[in-house]
C-alpha cells in the first residue's frame, strides 16, 4: 500500500492511499507483467474512493497505471457499496486480455534513436516545470539490466516511468536562474499517478503513429 504524505497534522493517517491487488495465479506463478486492480481512496472519505487499472512488472518491483485507453472508476461511500464493487471489478477483469495483448503489441514495436529521445523529451513536462531543463538522453538511461535488452517502446516506457516516478536524482537546469537542480522523491500519489497516465497516453500516440495496423486488443 502507497501512502501519500502530508504536513498537516490534522491529515495524519487519512492521507489519499492507493492499495494494489493482484489476483492469487499471479502471485503463485508470477510472469514478468502482472495486472493490477488499483484502489484510491481516504479512511475519511473526503476522497471519492475510485479504481483503475495497473501493471506490475516484477523485474523493477514497479507498478504503472494504465492510460486513458482503459477505464477508470469512481464510487460514493453511500448506497449499496458492495455490490457496486463487485461489479466494476468484474468490468475489469475483462480489460485484462486487452491489456496483455497492448503489452506484447508495446513490446513488438521498435523505436529509433531519435524516436527514443522524442518521447523522453514529451515525457519531462509531466514531472518538470516549463522552466526547469532536463537532458532527455538522462532519463533514457536503464537502471537494470532487463532492460538493456532491446529498445522496444515498451520497454522505453518503463525505463522513462521508473526515471520519472521513482529517481530523486534526476539533474537539470533552472533556466530562470541558471542554477542546476536535483530532483527529489515524489510523495504525492496524485502526481504519481498522473505520470503515469501521462507516460502511457504518449506510448499510445506514439504506437498509433508508427503501427501500420490498429491493435486489435483496442476492438470493442
Amino acid at each position: 500500500m502507497q501512502v501519500s504524505t502530508t504536513k498537516d497534522l490534522s491529515r495524519k493517517d487519512k492521507q489519499v492511499h492507493c492499495v494494489r491487488l493482484r489476483h492469487i495465479e499471479e502471485l503463485l506463478s508470477p510472469k514478468e507483467n502482472a495486472i493490477e486492480i488499483l484502489f484510491f481512496n481516504s479512511t475519511d472519505r473526503t476522497k471519492q474512493l475510485e479504481m483503475s487499472i495497473g501493471i506490475y512488472k516484477y523485474s523493477c518491483a514497479n507498478g504503472l497505471c494504465i492510460g486513458e485507453t482503459f477505464k477508470s472508476f469512481k464510487l460514493k461511500h453511500i448506497g449499496n457499496l458492495q455490490q457496486d464493487l463487485s461489479g466494476i471489478i468484474k468490468d475489469i477483469a475483462k480489460y485484462k486480455p486487452k491489456i496483455e495483448q497492448k503489452i506484447k503489441d508495446f513490446s513488438n514495436l521498435a523505436l529509433s534513436e531519435s524516436e527514443m529521445k522524442t518521447f523522453a523529451k514529451l515525457a519531462i513536462p509531466l514531472r518538470f516545470e516549463a522552466h526547469l531543463e532536463v537532458d532527455p538522453q538522462s532519463i533514457l538511461i536503464p537502471q537494470r539490466e532487463a532492460d538493456m535488452k532491446d529498445h522496444s517502446l515498451y520497454t522505453v516506457l518503463n525505463i522513462l516511468q521508473e526515471h520519472l516516478t521513482t529517481s530523486n536524482n534526476i539533474s537539470g537546469v533552472n533556466k530562470n536562474t541558471g542554477r542546476k537542480f536535483t530532483s527529489g522523491a515524489i510523495t504525492s500519489i496524485k502526481k504519481d499517478y498522473e505520470i503515469n497516465i501521462g507516460i502511457w497516453d504518449l506510448a499510445e500516440k506514439l504506437y498509433s503513429i508508427k503501427s501500420p495496423e490498429p491493435s486489435l486488443a483496442l476492438a470493442a
